[in-house]
């Protein structure tokens, strides 16, 4: 093989072609002066806009853009007009109902004035932003059990004291709710040598609640009435985070925190849907403060919609919080 046929490909539009369609890029070219967009078939189906052979305006594809990313995306590019350069962004445009994530990167030419041009791809990131807000959801998370696993502890602890007679009986007693939450973690965390298995609701919330309870065990002030509807292993976690998540939040702000507060855990389910109705009562007056939205709210809101294909609603009348949740039978047997 002679130098020639070793040497690098001629990039050629045809071979430069190739390599962008393998690496999923859009190609578009911006002429600043008209404010054409030319873009081509792979850019045209990743905004979904109707192009004139290919044109279209800035104003057209605004339309696509996330309100709250049109502001930033529109100053960025009306910034171009005047400094030729690189350009680099980040933003979401709207597919219907669905959002995509989209890296627009660019190059203007090196001199200004009429006819002016700018180059540059689309690159849909949307997996890759998923991913990052994933990760970062799984950081807040991490910090937030830790934040509530001293509340527990300083909760289960003041429950422990209130029937004890002697410091060694309010050791016990702790100990006890201690195991029983930890009994509760083995149930949703699986591990290689143990499967989680499949389970039913009431099993379920009467192990994640045993440690709540004045005597450790489901049945003096904390009541479950729920039917025996499967829990597949899939959902086990999700449901516990939630269930976890009421309880810490009864344990200090409502009627886990007194000791004449009372809990209910009732469901009724049709062929389609469970509705679980979480009822507190008994415990301090309920202020419009706790229903204010934090990161554990987020979670169990996102939990629920996501992995269960239902919703939560909150009642925060004052004398004791209400949260209602539906999920999907099918989703919650998977």
């Amino acid at each position: 093989m002679s130098r020639t046929e070793g040497a690098a490909p001629v990039w050629d539009a045809e071979r430069l072609r190739i390599a962008t369609d393998a690496a999923g890029v859009a190609l578009w070219a911006w002429r600043v002066e008209t404010d054409e967009i030319t873009m081509d078939a792979r850019a045209e189906r990743l905004w979904g806009v109707p192009t004139d052979g290919g044109v279209v305006s800035f104003t057209a594809l605004s339309s696509r853009i996330h309100p709250a990313d049109l502001d930033r995306v529109r100053a960025a590019f009306t910034s171009t007009r005047d400094i030729p350069g690189e350009f680099e962004l980040d933003f979401r445009i709207l597919d219907g109902q669905e959002v995509r994530w989209v890296a627009a990167r660019g190059q203007g030419e090196d001199h200004a004035g009429a006819g002016q041009r700018m180059f540059g791809i689309f690159l849909d990131v949307t997996e890759r932003k998923l991913a990052e807000e994933d990760r970062e959801l799984l950081a807040g998370e991490m910090s937030h059990r830790v934040k509530n696993l001293f509340a527990i502890a300083a909760g289960l602890t003041q429950i422990a004291a209130r029937s004890a007679t002697t410091p060694e009986a309010m050791a016990a007693d702790l100990t006890r709710r201690l195991y029983a939450l930890g009994q509760a973690h083995e149930l949703v965390r699986p591990t290689l040598l143990n499967e989680r298995k499949a389970t039913t609701l009431g099993a379920l919330i009467a192990v994640l609640l045993g440690a709540y309870d004045d005597k450790g065990t489901i049945g003096d002030r904390i009541r479950v009435r729920v039917p025996e509807l499967p829990v597949g292993e899939g959902s086990i976690t999700t449901l516990a985070l939630v269930v976890h998540e009421l309880a810490t939040n009864s344990l200090k702000y409502g009627a886990l925190s007194a000791a004449a507060g009372r809990l209910s855990v009732a469901c009724d389910a049709d062929d389609d849907a469970a509705t679980i109705v979480w009822t507190e009562t008994g415990g301090p007056p309920v202020t419009a403060g706790r229903g204010e939205p934090g990161f554990g709210s987020t979670l169990v809101h996102r939990s629920i919609v996501r992995q269960l294909g239902g919703s939560i609603e909150f009642d925060w009348a004052p004398e004791g919080v209400v949260a209602t949740l539906r999920v999907s039978k099918a989703r919650l047997a998977v």
